[in-house]
């Protein structure tokens, strides 16, 4: 078994390499018409050591300079015929290789997006970020580039070596002496070089991770006055990437000078040889420079291999990462025979329904049975921690349940098209994410197609048109990322207005009101009361003055539901949902003595 796994990993890479090259395949013929120009031009590079030869001898053999003067300008029309090839040659690989990375990098941002919550709970966002980018520009060079170098290269190569053995074949024989070297120092560096390249993209990756939390989370750095600890663990961070390139750099630094050392003894060599040679008379001085020449263009060739060779084992690295989460299959995803859930009225029924993280075997909800029906508010109360949050997560298909089923109008939701579920269900979070563009987009989130009329309606029906008119912009006002730019309460009426767009059956209110103001939640209330109105409602609340009116609460403790009734039932039973309820109320109302003296 030990002795196949070489041989596995190789078949591995062979894979990898094949899909890097998938990306190009859809521009064959413009990647087909830039190695054609850049075989024609590395073929007229064959061309100049002859050319210079015949103009040595002829300067050492004319008495006239016309023969000069024919042999230079022969020479310019080379130079320019090569020139326009490389220009044509050069455009197209550039085009195919920034083609085939744009396609790559909207593939793995399309997979991403198709991708469970579980797959992003288990990573950090700076992480796949360095995926996407850094990455992904690490395949580019080999993707196309490095397919034309190799071709340029081998082109000369073979061209180079052919005409070496018509001019010297004793020469010849010297200079082979040097490949089986520069193949085995190869093969040992470029080994080295992939591990190290792995590493340095992860410690970059890592250093990502700090960039994107710390900025995203710059208010609460600030507020902890924790800027020195950021630099120092983002510095940190940099230093080890560094850390890690300079391991790399210097194995690289060992490569280049062994290799380049290794190809001009040889070249001093065959001029000493060559040169006593020319002083015998058994070779001609012009013959000599051309051999000479073409000797360099092969070692140069030679030293391109190796590079490629090393570039090939970092990009290995790189595509093993990016190939590995095009291979991750969702966790949630629909049936191949999935139906398509027609316009819903909005029952909902939790049938014995019990769940657990991943391979965890410690349930979070247990045998929880709950039915809805269509217009209901159910509100969803109990400690924290006790799996209110992870309840309604179940209910769009965030994760699937570990035993019992849920359905939506009877349909099982495992069995429907999960973008016809998840479009019929509209939720209002704790921290409304929003994004950065203009008041406007956010809104049209919910509809895309939704006119601004439509727009401002749902403005208005979320008491968000008047804090928005005042706004210079208006509705392209720009909001910031993440919507920094304004209130927590501005924020989520924003938010409500875009669920009421999008006009959904079926409504999820995790803690909508939380952490506000009197006056702010007051407007946000309002707003939710209208956004309730006619659909199967979820609300998640720890504030229980504000799940008062729900038609019925249920009470969950360790993921399990120990009470279930409306507000007035759950206060004469004097259980937990009472007992909360009072404490809650009894604080309150000395907070508000407290407000009343001062």
């Amino acid at each position: 078994m030990l002795a196949q796994a070489p041989k596995q990993l190789s078949n591995l890479r062979h894979l990898e390499l094949r899909r890097m090259f998938q990306y190009v395949y859809p521009y064959r013929w413009r990647l087909a018409v830039a190695l054609l120009c850049l075989a024609i031009s590395s073929g007229i590079g064959l061309i100049m050591p002859l050319a210079i030869r015949n103009l040595v001898e002829t300067v050492k053999d004319a008495s006239s300079t016309s023969a000069l003067d024919k042999v230079a300008l022969g020479l310019m029309g080379v130079f320019i015929a090569q020139m326009v090839f490389n220009y044509i040659q050069g455009y197209f690989l550039t085009y195919v290789g920034e083609r085939a990375v744009a396609d790559l990098r909207i593939e793995v941002y399309s997979h991403l997006q198709r991708l469970s919550l579980a797959f992003f709970s288990e990573r950090r966002v700076g992480e796949l970020t360095s995926r996407v980018t850094n990455d992904v520009t690490v395949i580019q060079g080999i993707g196309t580039n490095a397919v034309a170098a190799f071709l340029q290269n081998g082109i000369t190569f073979i061209g180079s070596f052919i005409m070496m053995i018509n001019l010297s074949w004793q020469l010849t024989a010297i200079t082979l002496l040097l490949i089986p070297l520069m193949i085995v120092l190869a093969i040992i560096y470029g080994r080295r070089i992939r591990n190290m390249s792995t590493e340095v993209q992860d410690r970059m990756a890592e250093a990502s991770s700090v960039l994107e939390e710390t900025i995203s989370g710059v208010r609460i750095v600030q507020s902890f006055a924790r800027e020195p600890y950021e630099v120092e663990r983002f510095s940190g961070a940099i230093e080890h990437a560094f850390s890690a390139s300079m391991r790399r750099t210097k194995t690289r630094a060992q490569f280049v000078p062994i290799v380049s050392f290794s190809g001009f003894g040889a070249l001093v060599f065959v001029l000493w040889f060559g040169g006593r040679q020319v002083l015998n008379g058994t070779m001609q001085l012009g013959d000599l420079i051309a051999f000479l020449l073409y000797a360099a263009v092969i070692a140069g060739s030679l030293g391109t291999f190796t590079s490629l060779y090393s570039q090939l084992q970092e990009a290995l690295g790189s595509t093993a990462r990016v190939f590995g989460i095009l291979d991750t299959a969702p966790s949630i995803a629909s049936k191949t025979n999935a139906i398509t859930l027609p316009p819903i009225e909005g029952e909902i029924y939790l049938e014995d329904v019990s769940f657990n993280y991943g391979e965890s075997n410690t349930p979070v909800l247990s045998n929880i049975t709950l039915k809805v029906e269509p217009g209901e508010v159910m509100a969803i109360v109990g400690p924290s921690g006790s799996g209110k949050s992870t309840l309604v997560n179940l209910i769009p298909r965030f994760y699937d349940v570990t035993k019992g089923r849920i359905t939506v109008d009877g349909f099982d939701i495992r069995d429907v098209d999960l973008p016809s579920l998840r479009s019929q269900i509209g939720i209002v979070p704790q921290e409304t994410l929003l994004f950065s563009g203009t008041i406007a987009d956010n809104i049209r989130y919910g509809n895309l197609d939704a006119p601004m009329e439509a727009v401002i309606e749902a403005a208005k029906a979320a008491n968000a048109h008047d804090f928005i008119s005042n706004f210079e912009g208006g509705y392209e006002s720009i909001v910031g990322e993440r919507g920094i730019k304004l209130s927590g309460g501005q924020r989520q009426r924003v938010a409500i207005a875009r669920a009421l767009l999008k006009n959904p059956r079926i409504l999820i209110l995790d803690e909508a009101t939380s952490a506000m103001d009197s006056e702010s939640e007051g407007l946000v209330q309002e707003a939710l009361e209208r956004l309730m109105q006619d659909r199967t409602t979820f609300v998640i609340a720890h504030r229980l003055s504000t799940v008062k009116n729900a038609t019925r609460i249920a009470v969950i403790e360790h993921g399990r539901v120990t009470e279930l009734g409306s507000h007035s039932e759950l206060l004469a039973k004097a259980g937990t949902y009472a007992r909360l309820y009072h404490l809650q109320f009894e604080t309150n109302e000395a907070a508000a003595t407290v407000l009343t003296e001062y």
